[in-house]
């Protein structure tokens, strides 16, 4: 298996508590004509640690974040989310029980400002009605003030302070993963789905991303579920890693243990196909 990006002050187990299981994913089956993307997949993510999710091209993890967070309906399986098991819900069900999620290709507004597109992320926060926040008067004004406070906070986090009013469609590639990252963080999720966070991005950028992803997961103590291909990063900073190859669950353990699995060995150097 490949590993490439040296990442530094990686977590320790020492120092970290990893709670009990927050997201259970038991018999997950899905299809698309007679083509099965995902077969028969279990696994859990517990509380608090950061949980990968790796495998070759096309082995389906993309279309299992899509049905953790209801972008697919599965045939068959479900999705337990804190004791509450659903066999069908949508993205904006999962995403008011606390699931949030960037995507692999950017879904940013280009046009916007950096503030902008993240303060987007609060919208399932905001309580009052259109027509208050379009006059922007009594309660809609405060409101929108303490969104935009947090958010501020969000910024100041990410540390792109100096490109707040900027078109995000003018920021390099590594800066609007960030944007994307804090959009992500305005919803203020319990459950974070990372689709490549880091896919496009140089040494340096995947550094100071992953510092991010850490501190995500210390300072807020968000769950997170990654899919990431740089072998490098998942071992590093990764508590357990699942691994699909064609649609199908061939390990699950801690970055060790996936390490020296033969089958996930195999699968990454083609010598079972």
């Amino acid at each position: 298996m490949n590993e490439s990006t040296p990442i530094m002050n990686a977590p320790t187990e020492a120092g970290k508590k990893i709670g009990d299981v927050i997201l259970e994913v038991k018999n997950i089956s899905l299809s698309f004509g007679g083509v099965k993307a995902l077969t028969d997949i279990s696994f859990n993510v517990k509380e608090h640690e950061i949980r990968a999710i790796i495998g070759p091209n096309g082995a389906g993890k993309s279309s299992m974040l899509n049905c953790i967070n209801g972008v697919y309906q599965p045939q068959q399986g479900s999705i337990t989310f804190r004791g509450n098991t659903f066999k069908h819900m949508n993205s904006r069900q999962v995403a008011e029980m606390g699931v949030a999620r960037t995507f692999q290709n950017l879904a940013l507004f280009k046009g916007m400002s950096v503030i902008d597109n993240i303060m987007s992320g609060r919208n399932l926060r905001i309580k009052s009605n259109m027509f208050l926040q379009a006059l922007r008067i009594g309660p809609a004004q405060r409101e929108e003030e303490q969104h935009r406070e947090f958010v501020e906070h969000i910024i100041d986090f990410l540390e792109i302070q100096a490109f707040r009013k900027t078109p995000v469609g003018q920021l390099p590639y590594g800066l609007q993963k960030r944007v994307d990252l804090g959009r992500a963080l305005a919803m203020e999720p319990q459950v974070l789905l990372l689709d490549e966070p880091m896919a496009g991005m140089n040494v340096e950028e995947k550094q100071d991303m992953c510092r991010f992803v850490l501190d995500v997961n210390d300072e807020f103590g968000t769950t997170i579920v990654l899919i990431e291909h740089d072998m490098g990063v998942v071992m590093d900073i990764s508590d357990r890693v699942v691994v699909l190859d064609y649609g199908k669950k061939i390990g699950d353990g801690t970055p060790d243990e996936v390490r020296n699995n033969e089958d996930v060995i195999s699968a990454y150097l083609g010598t079972s196909h």
